[in-house]
């Protein structure tokens, strides 16, 4: 077919049409496309690095305190002396429960019928609460509220009666100006008076324990499951040699608790320990003495104050304050440790320009020939004539020169110190501490150390996986 002829209009056209070739079209390259390509495919690199990464959870450190304590129940060891009803008959009180008194002062009535204060000319005054009686319910009840379990259901008509027996007393002005118009009028002429034979603190219950002393106290006495107490009311019946109050007439007063060994090995140089009661959350520093007794340690904690606070209880809660330190308070997780250079100061310089601290070492060019240079660091921290440095900072085998000296310092000697850190300008930066304390959780480090932390500062909650200039997202 190729050597037909092709004649048109009389022509041969095949000379022609052997001479005509069939060009492709070209193909242009889309730069903005693949710089797209380009930007995406950085965008897709840099999401998965973000999301990989390991995050940097900030902390804020603030100042703070760690007590480490024990926990422990101890029994109260008063000088209590019960007082007994000399006749039957309805008993009134005069004083209030807890308060001071002297001897010679009215205490009590006795009379052989129930009291009616409902009729006097008394019925209708209004008892308004002053602030410490309203402080008193609270506390008590708060006290009953945080102690409550369910397997002692009795400590609720305990706790009732205690209620009924404040708010008695906080009406008896009342009621004692009520007593004092029956004697004067003669009212009820078979009411007989009672007053105290001494100074004391009067307590309108008893437990049975008064007799109790610091020496007799054993394993079972600091038992309270069989603890019992009887409060006493306004208006009910007393029978003849029955207690009716009693008298403390000292403001010394103990507490005795079984300790462990290791506490036990703790307190036994020290001459006084701090005391917190759980009952209030007030603390209190007492003498300390031992006694061992069939291999159990019992310890012995005697105050001259605070003994009114807390003369309605027996039985104590308290922690034993075995070490109360104050600082800055860190996480265990921030901390980490560091190796560092140490080189003796004297081989620390200042720069060209006097502002930046530094030291020369001894290096060469590049035809091999020694020379000095003078390279900035960081100091991490200083102990009497050595400062801390950062290997990465230096190759290795460096060699310091002493400035205008010829002496050398070869950098091989390291040290480890225990530190945190810093993120405050967005970058990871290791801070020097000094541990003072911890707990299980926490540590109490030195605040005021000019290499280590101050108030405020933002550090890595956690140190793990950290290292030195990491970058904070």
């Amino acid at each position: 077919m190729c050597n037909e002829k092709i004649i048109l209009g009389g022509l041969d056209l095949s000379s022609y049409t052997s001479n005509i070739r069939t060009y492709r079209k070209k193909k242009y390259i889309n730069i903005g496309l693949i710089i797209f390509g380009i930007i995406f495919f950085y965008l897709i690199v840099t999401v998965i690095l973000y999301l990989t990464a390991p995050r940097i959870a900030p902390y804020e450190v603030r100042e703070g305190a760690i007590l480490k304590d024990n926990a422990y129940t101890g029994v109260a060891v008063r000088n209590e002396s019960v007082v007994y009803a000399e006749q039957d008959g309805y008993i009134n009180y005069y004083t209030t429960d807890h308060s001071k008194v002297h001897a010679g002062t009215n205490i009590y009535t006795l009379s052989n019928e129930k009291l009616n204060f409902e009729n006097s000319s008394f019925e209708n005054s209004e008892v308004l609460l002053s602030e410490e009686e309203k402080n008193i319910l609270s506390l008590k009840m708060q006290t009953f509220s945080e102690s409550f379990q369910d397997t002692s259901f009795s400590d609720v008509y305990l706790f009732k009666n205690e209620v009924e027996n404040t708010l008695q007393n906080i009406s008896s002005q009342s009621r004692t100006d009520q007593l004092n118009v029956m004697l004067e009028n003669g009212t009820s002429p078979n009411l007989m008076v009672h007053s105290c034979s001494d100074d004391g603190i009067v307590v309108c219950s008893v437990d049975g324990m008064e007799s109790l002393t610091a020496d007799a106290v054993t394993l079972e006495s600091l038992d309270k499951s069989t603890y019992r107490k009887t409060e006493f009311l306004n208006n009910t019946k007393v029978n003849a040699g029955a207690p009716v109050y009693k008298l403390i007439t000292d403001e010394s007063w103990s507490l005795v608790l079984e300790v462990s060994q290791d506490v036990y090995d703790n307190l036994k140089d020290r001459k006084a320990v701090k005391v917190r009661f759980l009952k209030d959350n007030q603390s209190l520093v007492g003498n300390l003495s031992f006694k061992e007794e069939n291999g159990h340690i019992l310890v012995y904690i005697t105050f001259d104050n605070s003994m009114i606070r807390y003369v309605n209880e027996r039985y104590l809660n308290v922690e034993l304050i075995l070490e109360d330190q104050s600082g800055l308070k860190i996480p265990k997780s921030a901390e980490t440790q560091k190796d560092f250079y140490v080189v003796p100061k004297s081989y620390i310089t200042q720069g060209g320009n006097m502002s930046d601290q530094g030291v020369l070492r001894q290096t060469t060019d590049k035809n091999g020939k020694s020379i000095t240079e003078f390279l900035p660091i960081n100091i991490y921290y200083e102990e009497e004539e050595m400062v801390y440095l950062d290997p990465s900072a230096f190759h290795k085998n460096d060699v310091l020169i002493r400035p205008e000296s010829t002496e050398t310092y070869a950098l091989n000697r390291k040290r480890s110190l225990k530190g945190v850190y810093s993120i405050n300008k967005g970058y990871a930066m290791f801070k020097q501490i000094h541990i003072l304390c911890e707990s299980e959780e926490y540590y109490i480090v030195e605040e005021g150390n000019e290499y280590g932390l101050s108030n405020y500062d933002r550090i890595a909650l956690d140190s793990t996986g950290i290292k030195e200039n990491d970058i904070v997202f």
